[in-house]
């Protein structure tokens, strides 16, 4: 099928729909999401505060978890829109942004079709967990924005070798090492090496890993930060993030986030969703591959074994893998599935969504756990004629692109993705948010307006520390002091403290409390 040369008005509006709703929507009107949201804009905000920009704290404990990078742009933008929800996640969105260009402009340039690298681009935007990842105040959307620009530059090199190309994309894994460590380089080595190995060209390889003025582009990159390190003699800081929160999380599992070897297999079909009706066209093109799809699949196969394998499971870990996925989906824009199958699971997620203000105060509650049964309570009754409303709105969109003749299945997959997108960040993400956050933020504003000193109690929860605006210990809490804590340590808390001790409840909504301790001796 011909193509114009240049973009219609309305591909060109499709792609700023998808960046918007994709990226942007309600990003400043939904408060920040414990656990990883919160432990991000919390060291960052005590990175404002104590004026160290080198290594960050976590309530005022060193927190290793990630290298520097993400944390410098959160302070910036915190700097330029405030120390406001937008503010935390505004370089999320931003580099999901950049990610979304840059895989559309990498699929025109394999394919020379705009339409391929519109699905491919759309896919990055309103797939479900990319859409995520780009509005949460995380590390990951700028690391998959580093990763797929590395990757792409290497197929790209492999085809047109240049050396501004290949120094690009060791800047790339420096930049990707700063965000988040070592996978950022050891995906592009291990996929790029497989490459070389199955074209019978191990020594192009050779030459490319070994550049010197590359790996000096790398080292200057990380210097960035690491001399700086050495320098004040905060190293430490450096081999702890290496070993406890690299090595130590593949090995093991880390809070809790284990799973099987089946985790991802079962996990990929909501991460990609609405285009989880592709996926075995993708896979198929094992049969007769080319060159860029032997390279997209390995690219995607690493990730995806790696990971299985790991001691530490989180869906977001096989978005490094989906960005090769989503290229592969553009290449087949006009080979895709009948248009009902191509849409069917989209419909069937959405009547799934559309249900949940009936289906949710089903769901039995143990009352032995109070914090889940406080916030699924409260998730029940948050649901208003409004959700409604849209997820009927959305359902009707989605059958309307599926009768209408005139609308072919890629172009319907992707309208469908929009309308998920609407249903998703201002229906579902709202509910949610009002059920789990709500109640935490307006803990932290009820602290404020009593003004006593606070403490939590065995309570994980950083967004109460962000909303405060000040450092929250993890103690018992002496007299006169509050103690934030999740309804199910509220026992314990009481068997630590004696019965003596009396605690006065200041803030109970959803599964947190806010109580100030009276009288009685430790």
């Amino acid at each position: 099928m011909l193509e114009q040369d240049r973009l219609t008005s309305g591909q060109i509006g499709f792609l700023f729909a998808a960046i918007l709703i994709g990226f942007w929507s309600n990003l400043w009107a939904v408060p920040l999401f414990d656990l990883d949201e919160g432990a991000f804009s919390q060291a960052t905000s005590e990175m404002l505060a104590s004026g160290q920009w080198l290594t960050t704290t976590l309530n005022g404990e060193p927190r290793y978890d990630k290298p520097i990078l993400i944390y410098w742009a959160q302070a910036l933008s915190v700097l330029l829109f405030g120390n406001t929800e937008l503010g935390f996640r505004f370089p999320s969105a931003l580099c999901a942004t950049i990610w979304f260009f840059s895989v559309f402009r990498a699929t025109f340039a394999l394919t020379q079709s705009h339409n391929a690298a519109m699905l491919a681009a759309g896919a990055v935007a309103v797939s479900l967990m990319s859409s995520i990842i780009g509005h949460a105040a995380i590390a990951d959307a700028m690391l998959n924005l580093w990763i797929a620009l590395s990757m792409l530059d290497i197929y790209r090199h492999w085809q047109e070798p240049t050396r501004g190309r290949l120094l690009r994309v060791y800047l790339w894994m420096g930049l990707g090492f700063l965000t988040k460590g070592p996978i950022a380089v050891a995906l592009p080595v291990i996929v790029s090496l497989a490459f070389y190995l199955i074209q019978r060209q191990p020594l192009r390889w050779l030459k490319a890993v070994f550049d010197p003025f590359g790996w000096l582009v790398f080292l200057a990159t990380v210097a960035v930060w690491m001399v700086p390190l050495a320098l004040t003699g905060q190293t430490d800081f450096f081999f702890h993030f290496l070993f406890d929160h690299n090595l130590t999380r593949y090995g093991s599992t880390l809070q809790g986030h284990g799973g099987k070897l089946w985790y991802y297999a079962a996990a990929l079909p909501l991460i990609v969703m609405p285009f989880t009706a592709l996926l075995p066209g993708a896979f198929a093109r094992l049969r007769k591959p080319d060159p860029l799809d032997i390279y997209l699949l390995l690219w995607f196969g690493f990730v995806f074994a790696f990971f299985s394998f790991s001691g530490t499971q989180l869906p977001h870990y096989l978005l490094y893998g989906c960005t090769p996925l989503f290229v592969l989906f553009g290449r087949a824009w006009d080979r895709l599935p009948a248009k009902f199958w191509t849409l069917l699971p989209v419909l069937l997620f959405v009547l799934l969504l559309a249900s949940l203000p009936w289906v949710l105060p089903l769901v039995p509650i143990d009352t032995n756990r109070p914090y889940e049964a406080g916030v699924v309570s409260l998730a029940a009754s948050s649901f208003t004629l409004d959700y409604t409303i849209l997820s009927g709105l959305v359902l009707v969109a989605i059958l309307v692109l599926l009768f209408k003749k005139s609308i072919a299945a890629w172009q319907a997959l992707l309208g469908s993705g929009l309308a998920l997108a609407m249903l998703v960040w201002f229906g579902v993400i709202p509910v949610l948010a009002a059920a789990q956050q709500v109640p935490v933020q307006e803990a932290a504003q009820r602290a404020k307006e009593i003004g006593a000193p606070v403490v939590s109690y065995r309570t994980y929860l950083p967004t109460f520390s962000v909303y405060r605006g000040e450092v929250t210990p993890n103690r018992l809490p002496e007299p006169g002091e509050l103690v934030f804590v999740k309804l199910d340590r509220i026992p314990d808390l009481q068997r630590e403290l004696g019965a003596t001790v009396t605690l006065i409840p200041e803030f109970k909504k959803g599964g947190v409390a806010l109580l100030l301790r009276q009288g009685g001796e430790r």
